[in-house]
């Protein structure tokens, strides 16, 4: 459960970060990080759109460099972007310049005041840098779609297990994800939600 769905205490490391948003409506906030990827991207692309769901993708800057026409299908299908860092840099072991730094070099590229931490791992000194310019996103629910150690039967179940009203999902439009779980796991999981009575939103 510390990796599916953080407890309180680590959330408490982030305070104004967001990790779950709306207790009162059942709505839900379906995300994806790493990509976007032409392997994988165009593919969530073309689901989401057949489900008529609205998602947030956090980018890796230099995926969004080589890859423009998927950042702009992202957006001219009415999905919100997000900064997932530039070459998907680990907070842990760099100062706050050169991650902040890193940082800014994606948000050239992609123009969003959101950001994710790769790895969800941040010094206290990047997150204070980063409040000034980003809201900081974490997430709710993280369904371990890229583990080579789990089934998509047990991605889903993860999903089932841990959403609840504001829910912050999140799946990955990555290789190492579209190998093992996702393209099982997320129509699947659209599906659940969906019949559970759940609407998708993108990130506000």
């Amino acid at each position: 459960m510390l990796i599916e769905q953080p407890p309180t205490l680590f959330r408490h490391l982030y305070p104004q970060a967001w990790w779950r948003l709306s207790k009162e409506k059942q709505i839900i906030y379906l995300t994806f990080d790493d990509g976007p990827i032409p392997e994988v991207t165009p593919w969530v692309l073309d689901l989401l759109s057949s489900c008529d769901v609205q998602a947030t993708f956090f980018m890796v800057g230099e995926n969004a460099a080589r890859h423009p026409e998927l950042l702009r299908r992202v957006l001219d299908e009415g999905h919100r972007v997000g900064n997932h860092s530039y070459n998907h840099l680990r907070g842990f072991g760099c100062s706050v310049e050169e991650y902040m730094d890193n940082v800014r070099k994606a948000d050239s590229i992609l123009h969003t005041n959101l950001f994710r931490p790769p790895y969800g791992r941040l010094t206290f000194g990047q997150y204070r840098a980063l409040q000034r310019d980003y809201q900081v996103v974490m997430w709710d629910v993280v369904t371990r779609d890229y583990s080579d150690r789990l089934t998509p039967e047990e991605v889903l179940a993860i999903v089932k297990r841990y959403v609840r009203n504001g829910s912050i999902i999140t799946f990955h439009d990555s290789l190492k994800s579209w190998r093992h779980s996702l393209r099982t796991a997320l129509p699947q999981a659209i599906t659940y939600l969906k019949e559970a009575g759940y609407q998708f939103r993108p990130l506000p």
